[in-house]
């Protein structure tokens, strides 16, 4: 049995990808102490900022994803495809792995396809309810896939998958915070109904636009805001403090974000919903409609037919979601029936599931 491991960890682009991966590793330190971790992610995204935050090593990747608005822009994709295979190879000649773990993301596909080159265990997590086009690719050779849902058998090999859920946060799943410590943190009134407002880590332009359009309708009733605005919501914040709007680009202790709410508006990212199953919150939905096969619409209904959240769809957002938040937030007996329908979905422990499964793949060699 060999001591020391060295494990790679791919993907990125998004939180949804990032978080999930971070509690994997973290996962895998705990339980195998021993285990030297390197992130590989794509130069540019996020990752290179949020994974040495988390007390990672990352390595870069020039490499960009095929873009199906813009044909013309992905001429360079080949070059960029193989120059990233060559990083990759030097990376495995310097870390040697014992094992590669996917999540999705750019840099996933020609990290994990260079470990099935080479003979090296690896594992795939797909979060979402609806199997991505490089997890399908890369499934045929994987040793384990780990999937946040059943049924998906329709697009990965049946005998290799392992149903985990979503890996969330440790500082989310094990959070004590009270409401009144988290409204304080954000400068809040703890007495106050409050709404989350999140489009995911990059932003979310329906929700933020309805939000832009129609607050003084919350501030009217004397609801208070917390508004992740994401970078691409480049709008000036003309909106005073003291009306009880907590306002920023990224909010990074979301444990307090999710303590101080009573309501939370969200995407429907598959992370964003893991997070909300094990919070307890009752949340309205507003999938992105031009997700890789309108995943987040998947997703979303998932809950929304188990009567655990309400949907609004993005196209009805400006003119709905002010509306539909007035309604919950004022409907205690709705919030209890939402909150008691997704508190049954909240998985608290995939992480640790996943971090066994590689662990008993690897030292049994």
């Amino acid at each position: 049995m060999k001591n020391r491991l060295s494990v790679i960890v791919a993907g990125g682009g998004t939180g949804g990808h990032i978080f999930p991966a971070i509690a994997i590793a973290n996962a895998l330190r705990q339980l195998h102490p021993d285990t030297d971790i390197l992130f590989v992610g794509a130069k540019g995204k996020m990752e290179m900022e949020k994974v040495p935050q988390a007390g990672y090593p990352i390595e870069g990747l020039t490499i960009a994803g095929f873009n199906r608005s813009s044909l013309i822009k992905n001429i360079g994709l080949p070059v960029k495809l193989i120059r990233s295979f060559l990083q990759v190879a030097g990376i495995f000649k310097r870390n040697q792995p014992d094992a590669v773990i996917g999540v999705g993301g750019y840099s996933s596909f020609p990290v994990l396809r260079y470990a099935q080159w080479k003979g090296i265990p690896t594992f795939i997590h797909e979060a979402n309810s609806f199997g991505g086009k490089s997890n399908i690719l890369l499934s045929k050779k994987a040793t384990v896939v780990f999937t946040a849902t059943d049924g998906m058998e329709k697009f990965f090999p049946a005998h290799k998958i392992l149903v985990t859920g979503n890996p969330v946060r440790q500082n989310i799943t094990q959070s004590g915070i009270s409401k009144e410590e988290a409204c304080q943190f954000f400068g809040l009134n703890p007495n106050k109904k409050t709404v989350l407002c999140v489009g995911g880590s990059l932003g979310a332009r329906s929700i933020n636009e309805a939000m832009q359009q129609h607050v003084k309708q919350l501030i009217q009733q004397d609801i208070q805001l917390i508004w992740q605005t994401g970078k691409s919501f480049a709008a000036p914040d003309k909106i005073d403090q003291s009306s009880g709007i907590y306002r920023s680009e990224f909010i990074t202790q979301m444990d307090m974000a999710y303590a101080a709410a009573d309501v939370v508006v969200s995407r429907s990212g598959a992370m964003a919903l893991a997070e909300l199953c094990v919070v307890k919150k009752p949340s309205i939905l507003v999938p992105y409609p031009f997700a890789a096969e309108d995943h987040q619409t998947a997703n979303a209904m998932n809950l929304v037919q188990k009567n655990a959240a309400v949907l609004v769809k993005d196209q009805d957002a400006m003119n709905q979601l002010v509306p539909a938040i007035l309604n919950l937030v004022q409907d205690e007996q709705k919030q209890a029936t939402l909150r008691s329908e997704i508190a049954k979905l909240a998985v608290t422990d995939a992480d640790t599931i996943v971090a066994k499964a590689i662990l008993k793949e690897i030292l049994k060699k």
